[in-house]
């Protein structure tokens, strides 16, 4: 069974722009009737060569006037149909976005973002100039080629007969080429995709690539992927060299059997000179859209396959879903259960089993262990990035799957260990996801995470730029500017993963301090490894494959004889 094509994918998006297509075809049907008129008159010239020069600049102007109206008939249909062209492509780019951004982080974790980021740039740029292309230059051509042979059977349908017969091995060949054409493409296309993946990689640990002298080793790894890259682009070009001199012999022929044939007809009276001209001007008029028809079908086969990249990117399904009935969580006081809770990123292989937790409202409760316990997984699950395969977690008293994200995630704040600054303004980071915001209430959260004093140092103070993942700002700035954000909402749970880690003895005092003031009054988690971040926990827990092994406040686990926390602490202060 022969594959649908992928263009069909791109119907929904083709009837939002119905009204502009409707004018632009309105605009080539004018186009495309001013042929027969203009080959019309070309036949007429030679009627009155040499006899009658008052009839002859009357047909010239009659000539100009039709060009002069096809040019404006060109002018709306290439307008119209560009508009219809960059509106899918602006349509398609806010969908394929909006639906990036509703898949959980397990996905973003698997695929490389410099594919994405070409799937969002490079392939819907392509399938909107393709789009353009089509509507501008295709269609029309396609309708000068029923109008001109229309008019050909019109003038002579014996000679025209000949062009019938040619006509079915072109449309065979385009065919065939174009199949080439779009495999190659489809390779060629993968390739450029793993080759801006490189690049993004690359460029993001270029510290650490310069930090082991390995430029030679990175070269050499990105040659393999850029000729890989220049080899499949070579291929699709070799087709379309292929193709272009194989029609236009064919084209040729065909023209020289017309031109014969005509010649036989003239000399035995079956065809006048002005209508050999009037014949001959729309042979002509045969060729330009002939070759615009070929080199578009085979830009659409090209095109294909970003049509199939595109598609395959919303095909992905979001791993969280809110129930349809979700409400919005209401103001809370951050009482947290977790209730007979498991969960495992891979089937089979559980990271929590059966996990119990009640934290009290303004708890304050430290997660230690060693790497991969499940630390950090508890807090993901309770902003529900992943979804628990048994049990329930709720935030009083209710179960965080009945209410919708937005409202669950906004009354929760977090630091990483890994800040993340935007290419924006340092009060837009601290207020990020708040388009209108109060620059009073910028500077009290800054004030609140010791920042204040050094955003308010910089060139342009809060209205000051922060670069691109702002490695222009030291780690503990980043750190504080992070704090800020965190609780910029006035969040009632707060959860510090690894907040001080990496971080100096100076910037790790500032950071502490501000964490201190912002713990007061909120349920806060805090995930650690280093100890002397947690001795003024409620409670701390001890977790290990998932499960709580100790709890209890920092003395009470040092009095536990051969304790996993008191192990810790010896290997920590010994």
């Amino acid at each position: 069974m022969k594959k649908r094509s992928s263009y069909w994918l791109l119907s929904p998006y083709l009837r939002l722009q119905r009204r502009h297509i409707s004018w632009g075809f309105f605009w080539v049907l004018i186009y495309s009737a001013f042929w027969p008129v203009l080959a019309t008159l070309a036949g007429q010239v030679s009627r009155y060569l040499g006899t009658d020069l008052m009839m002859l600049i009357q047909i010239s102007l009659w000539g100009a006037l039709a060009y002069i109206l096809q040019g404006i008939a060109q002018y709306g249909q290439n307008t119209s149909m560009a508009k219809v062209a960059v509106s899918i492509g602006f349509d398609l780019r806010q969908r394929v976005y909006a639906h990036l951004l509703r898949l959980g982080p397990a996905y973003f974790a698997e695929t490389p973002i410099g594919d994405l980021s070409y799937r969002l740039t490079g392939d819907i740029d392509r399938v909107s100039i393709t789009i353009n292309n089509m509507l501008h230059q295709f269609l029309p051509s396609v309708l000068q080629l029923i109008v001109v042979l229309g008019n050909l059977v019109y003038l002579n349908w014996r000679l025209t007969i000949a062009v019938f017969l040619i006509a079915p091995l072109i449309a065979v060949l385009v065919g065939w080429f174009g199949e080439q054409v779009q495999n190659q493409s489809r390779r060629s296309q993968n390739q450029i995709a793993d080759l801006s993946s490189a690049v993004t990689e690359d460029f993001s640990g270029i510290r650490l690539i310069q930090a082991f002298a390995a430029e030679e080793f990175t070269l050499s790894r990105f040659m393999n992927k850029a000729e890989a890259n220049r080899q499949a682009k070579y291929q699709t070009e070799r087709w379309l060299a292929i193709q272009h001199p194989v029609l236009s012999v064919i084209q040729v022929s065909g023209i020289l059997l017309v031109l014969v044939l005509a010649g036989w007809q003239v000399t035995t009276g079956n065809l006048s000179m002005p209508g050999l001209i009037s014949y001959f001007t729309s042979i002509a008029m045969l060729i330009d859209p002939i070759s615009r028809v070929t080199s578009n079908y085979s830009e659409l086969k090209q095109c294909e396959a970003s049509v199939d990249r595109i598609f395959e990117l919303l095909a992905v399904p979001p791993t969280i879903l809110e129930k349809p009935n979700a409400q919005t969580l209401p103001a809370i006081t951050g009482h947290i259960q977790y209730q007979d809770v498991s969960f495992g990123y891979v089937p089979d292989q559980p990271v929590l089993k059966h996990f119990n937790l009640d934290v009290k409202p303004g708890e304050m409760i430290a997660l230690v262990g060693t790497s991969g316990a499940g630390k950090s997984t508890i807090a993901s699950l309770l902003m529900r990035f992943y979804d628990i395969q048994a049990g329930s977690i709720s935030i009083d008293n209710i179960d965080i799957r009945d209410v919708t994200l937005p409202s669950l995630r906004r009354q929760i704040g977090t630091v990483p260990q890994d800040t993340v600054l935007f290419s924006a303004t340092v009060a837009e980071n601290i207020a990020f996801g708040q388009p209108d915001f109060d620059i009073a209430a910028v500077e009290a959260a800054a004030k609140i995470a010791n920042a204040h004093q050094f955003i308010s140092q910089l060139s342009q103070g809060y209205h000051t730029w922060v670069g691109e993942r702002g490695t222009n700002f030291s780690g503990g700035q980043r750190q504080r500017i992070a704090i800020a954000r965190a609780v910029f909402l006035n969040p009632r749970i707060l959860v510090l993963d690894e907040a001080t880690s990496a971080l100096d003895s100076e910037s790790e005092a500032l950071v502490q301090e501000a964490l201190e003031r912002i713990m007061l009054d909120r349920t806060v988690f805090i995930i650690a490894h280093r100890l002397a971040t947690v001795r003024k926990a409620n409670r701390i827990l001890v977790v290990e494959n998932g499960q709580v092994i100790e709890s209890g406040s920092h003395s009470e686990l040092l009095k536990l004889t051969n304790g996993r926390y008191a192990s810790f602490h010896a290997q920590q202060f010994r």
